[in-house]
């Protein structure tokens, strides 16, 4: 008998992907260059090229079963090793290669986070905007999702709501930080606000509250500025990460769970991914892409190109009258919609081939994202239509 959860999302697709469909669908018909799609967040800007190069050079002299054969269950141990080095020295945490497990993408650690440090019946509290599939990542292990509500003026954490909300059976709390789809970076005081909350309700009820942090966006930061790493506030943290957006990679799915030390049983939680992996089918990562991405564990593709989109952006909707806050990372901005119904305001952009996704999926009805991870050229081409758009249908 087929599954009949899984039977019944099919009427429930994606609102995104229902977008980048259409998008594609109408580029056929007029080239997609002259379809502004803002709808999918896939990274534009070319990876690095000395990771193509460690490819290369990764088939020319490493025997097949290097290359290609299985790695250990809790991923390559030198990349581990490599990975936990890189963290170290950037963040002052003294990780070890115990402390790294490799997965498959950001998706596939936070799989194995979410199976770490909870059980069916458990709750879990993220924060309003949010990416989506949090829904599922969660609550198809069987425990349950609660969004705190959003704060607009400047989408850092409600606080208030967040303590109302914070109860005893919750067992983790889950950030995203630069946040999708916001593009806001929580600050410095944000997340030790966030840190004392925790402590004191752990002390409270008795147990762990673990923090997993979803960092996939960790390096995509403007204006010279830098994200604060949650780990550095809180000790029972397990940072999630990907290589997709840093190196342009995201078909590759790499990137790794990484234990803070000073964490509950901090020495085996990598060891437990491994037995969670058993069950759920995300082990073992690709052999060449661990070996890979560790020879360009520190280095970025050009980030300054979504700077550059988000400025362009940014500067154009503020003078077209939307209230946003600004963007300080990622490659998302999320203005307040022109009426109260951000779907209708959707659709009334796709008559200018603007492909625009309305955010109430993401905790913030009323509101549209806009991922603007596209060329520049065409960023640019794209203000005349949002200025036609916005002049046409919502006249001063």
């Amino acid at each position: 008998m087929i599954n009949e959860t899984y039977k019944q999302r099919l009427s429930a697709k994606s609102v995104i992907r229902e977008l980048s469909e259409y998008a594609t669908a109408r580029g056929q018909e007029i080239g997609y260059d002259n379809v502004f799609d803002y709808s999918l967040g896939n990274p534009s800007v070319p990876c690095v090229p000395e990771y193509t190069e460690a490819v290369i050079e990764l088939h020319q002299t490493l025997s097949p079963m290097d290359l290609h054969g299985y790695s250990p269950s809790l991923g390559n141990t030198e990349v581990r090793g490599i990975v936990a080095h890189s963290l170290a020295e950037r963040f002052g945490i003294p990780y070890e290669t115990e402390h790294i497990f490799m997965t498959s993408g950001a998706a596939g650690a936070l799989a194995h986070a979410i199976r770490l440090v909870t059980q069916p019946g458990d709750v879990v509290l993220t924060f309003a905007p949010f990416f989506p599939e949090y829904i599922p990542y969660v609550n198809d292990t069987g425990a349950r999702l609660e969004v705190v509500p959003a704060n607009t003026t400047d989408f850092q954490i409600n606080m208030d709501a967040f303590c109302e909300m914070l109860g005893p059976e919750v067992q983790a709390v889950l950030i995203n930080s630069p946040n999708n789809p916001s593009g806001v970076v929580y600050s410095e005081e944000t997340l030790r606000a966030l840190a004392k909350i925790l402590y004191a309700k752990a002390e409270e009820y008795g147990h762990d509250i673990f923090l997993i942090s979803d960092e996939p966006y960790r390096e995509i930061v403007f204006d010279g500025a830098t994200a604060p790493y949650p780990s550095r506030y809180y000790d029972n943290t397990l940072s999630c990460y990907s290589f997709s957006k840093s190196l342009s990679l995201p078909g590759e799915r790499i990137g790794y769970i990484a234990v803070n030390p000073r964490a509950t049983d901090a020495d085996i939680l990598a060891v437990i991914c491994g037995q969670i992996s058993r069950g759920i089918g995300h082990n073992c990562p690709s052999s060449t892409v661990q070996q890979a991405v560790a020879r360009v564990i520190d280095k970025t593709s050009d980030i300054s190109i979504y700077e550059r989109n988000r400025n362009l952006l940014y500067e154009e909707l503020v003078r077209l009258g939307f209230e946003v806050v600004k963007p300080n990372g990622t490659f998302y901005i999320l203005p307040k919609a022109l009426e109260e119904d951000s779907v209708a305001f959707c659709k009334k952009a796709l008559k200018y081939d603007l492909i625009l996704v309305p955010a109430d999926n993401f905790g913030c009805p009323g509101y549209f994202r806009m991922a603007y991870c596209i060329d520049t050229e065409k960023v640019e081409r794209s203000l005349e239509a949002l200025r036609r758009f916005v002049q046409t249908e919502y006249p001063n």
